[in-house]
């Protein structure tokens, strides 16, 4: 790890991650980003609904609707655990006037959040720890136990992820953050990403949703969704990056030069 490299951990008021279970089933969906469509797709599948827990892994609000999708979040009542990404803690700092926005898009993003919305960004925990039935306990993060801006790929080496894993208590540790969904064993521990529900980096059609169902294995899912819908909905709401973000849900880029850029910068905002 560079040394000028600025770590995005736990905030001063957290401390160690909160501990949940045992539960049998959870619903892992990541890097919503604000894609109404895919989120309300994903929930309605049968075994979100019927799982004890749903856990939010993260970037949950940056996107084109992110009061909806805030909303759909606190419908979710305890069922839901979040862990704070990246994106969501600009979002809180923008939002607060601890950070000043860096484009026209940020600023658009935290001005279309509610008092309460904003209150609920800035309490979000950095992780948590559910212990799943058949998994043992589980470590949730966004992007790595020491920073929600690490990338963890499929081609991570061996020699940081031992690094990036070294001080937490788990068996698994499930990320975010790069958009591509995988389960793999990796010094010494399985590493586990869901993928992304709205802006998901895969091979297959657009309008494909990513998510994961933990317990008592790790079951990697897809659910299908209206991408015209996400579509029209970006383009209504007047997303100042919308051709980016409508790009993105078309036309996805390919996985390997995703792994390629993530393990050539590590570390990315």
């Amino acid at each position: 790890m560079d040394d000028d490299v600025t770590l995005h951990g736990p905030a001063s008021w957290e401390g160690s991650p909160r501990r949940y279970g045992p539960v049998a089933r959870v619903a892992v969906l990541s890097d919503i980003h604000a894609n109404i469509p895919a989120f309300e797709a994903v929930l309605a599948e049968p075994d979100v609904a019927a799982a004890d827990l749903v856990v939010l892994n993260g970037d949950l609000t940056w996107g084109p609707q992110p009061q909806e999708t805030y909303e759909l979040i606190a419908a979710l009542g305890d069922r839901a655990l979040c862990v704070r990404g990246n994106c969501d803690r600009y979002a809180a700092e923008i939002g607060t006037g601890v950070r000043v926005a860096d484009t026209p898009r940020q600023q658009w993003i935290a001005d279309r959040h509610s008092p309460e919305a904003l209150g609920f960004l800035t309490r979000v925990p950095f992780g948590v720890v559910v212990e799943i039935d058949g998994l043992g306990p589980v470590h949730f993060c966004h992007g790595s136990p020491r920073s929600d801006h690490e990338l963890v790929t499929p081609a991570t080496p061996s020699e940081r992820f031992a690094r990036l894993s070294a001080a937490i208590d788990a068996r698994v540790l499930v990320t975010g953050h790069s958009h591509l969904q995988f389960d793999r064993t990796v010094a010494g521990l399985r590493s586990v990403n869901p993928g992304s529900v709205g802006q998901p980096y895969h091979s297959g059609g657009p309008g494909t949703a990513h998510w994961a169902l933990l317990g008592p294995d790790v079951r990697l899912r897809t659910t299908r969704y209206e991408v015209s819908d996400a579509v029209a909905r970006a383009h209504r709401a007047a997303d100042p990056d919308a051709e980016r973000y409508v790009a993105a849900l078309l036309t996805p880029p390919a996985p390997q030069e995703i792994v390629e850029e993530a393990e050539s910068l590590v570390f990315v905002n």
